[in-house]
């Protein structure tokens, strides 16, 4: 049987940065954190995925979110700065007072603008999300106060992606998760845990 193709054994391999199969668009506010704990003790740490995670800060607060999901993954986790690539099987946090896009692969940020007064990060994110991957895009609606997230679910729906959202009897805040559903857009309706088998 031929080897061709196969590499010696002892030869240095090219440094690879694996593109996500997938990128999954998380959105979370109120009663967010609990939700997003549960669902990532369910995903294993080599979906192939990259998450990227669009939460509701306070300004002033320092979020802990990045060491608490440790707790609960495996994956590499990141505090998004501007321009930073999306990898495979890896988790990206939002900083606060900003608002945060896709376009080729990498996470841009900006600041959010203080006039405009209502900020809906999550449908901002998501809208870049359906446009930069299409088919490949996953937008993740858990526990909030609000409708943010549910004009972005009908972006990623109407580009060919996938659309969970937390149920509403496991959702600290079903506010969210019932906006989003109400769009029609939505493909599955599950609690935190059955998230990660879905994927």
């Amino acid at each position: 049987m031929s080897q061709a193709g196969t590499v010696e054994a002892g030869a240095p391999q090219p440094l690879v940065v694996p593109s996500p199969t997938h990128i999954v668009g998380v959105g979370a506010s109120a009663g967010g954190l609990e939700a997003l704990e549960r669902m990532f003790q369910s995903v294993p740490a080599d979906t192939g995925m990259a998450f990227v995670i669009v939460q509701h800060l306070s300004p002033d607060f320092r979020s802990l979110m990045d060491e608490l999901l440790a707790r609960w993954t495996s994956m590499k986790i990141h505090r998004v700065s501007d321009g930073m690539p999306v990898e495979a099987n890896s988790i990206y946090l939002i900083p606060p007072k900003k608002e945060m896009v896709i376009s080729e692969g990498r996470l841009l940020l900006e600041d959010k603008d203080r006039e405009s007064g209502l900020s809906l990060p999550i449908d901002h994110f998501l809208k870049s999300l359906a446009e930069d991957r299409r088919q490949n895009a996953i937008a993740v609606i858990l526990s909030g106060t609000g409708s943010d997230g549910s004009r972005g679910v009908e972006e990623i729906k109407r580009a060919g992606g996938l659309v969970l959202v937390q149920s509403d009897q496991s959702a600290k805040f079903d506010g969210m998760p019932h906006a989003a559903r109400e769009t029609g857009a939505v493909d599955l309706v599950l609690d935190p845990e059955e998230i990660g088998p879905a994927l």
